[in-house]
């Protein structure tokens, strides 16, 4: 009896082929899609496809090669329309046998950030997901859409503007004055 996989898209890794490769290709039904984009704070989610192939990398150790291609809907930044932003990207992820995490509490982030431990199983869906995640523009904004300036004050006094925050202003002013009086 073998162990169930993570997902349905789950591939059990002493079944995949060790002399080539073993084609994948996902493309998400519309709940799946809706149920994503919910996940991800989208507005919507269209498009996605995700096809490549595992393949072994070394004597022990499996590489995912695929292109990952989306369309995603999300609120502008500045005007909260709908923004739509077309997503296609390479992606590759390589599954590590010995895979060491290192124990201090504060590291560096790895120079290869693609390498991953393996495990029973590789998940073309959840390697796609974060892929997917990791490419979302993190502030989406329509072409045209500015940002205004405004300036909140009491009534009846002046509002400040950005020159007058700048901390060294006051300085500046005093320097020049202090500069003006000993030309006398």
């Amino acid at each position: 009896m073998s162990p169930q996989p993570p997902s349905t898209t789950g591939l059990r890794v002493s079944s995949l082929s060790q002399s080539g490769k073993t084609p994948f290709s996902l493309r998400p039904d519309a709940a799946t899609l809706a149920e994503l984009a919910q996940s991800l704070e989208l507005s919507g989610l269209r498009k996605l496809s995700f096809e490549g192939h595992i393949e072994p990398f070394a004597d022990t150790d499996w590489r995912v090669v695929a292109r990952l291609g989306a369309t995603v809907v999300q609120p502008c930044v500045v005007t909260l329309e709908p923004v739509t932003t077309r997503i296609d990207i390479d992606v590759i992820r390589k599954f590590v046998r010995d895979y060491t995490e290192a124990d201090a509490p504060e590291i560096e982030m790895p120079e290869d950030d693609t390498v991953e431990p393996l495990g029973t199983w590789i998940d073309p869906a959840q390697i796609m997901e974060e892929a997917l995640a990791l490419a979302v523009p993190e502030y989406p904004r329509k072409e045209d859409a500015t940002t205004g300036t405004i300036r909140v004050t009491e009534p009846g006094k002046k509002p400040m503007t950005d020159e007058d925050a700048r901390p060294f202003a006051g300085l500046a002013a005093l320097k020049n004055q202090l500069g003006d009086n000993s030309e006398e």
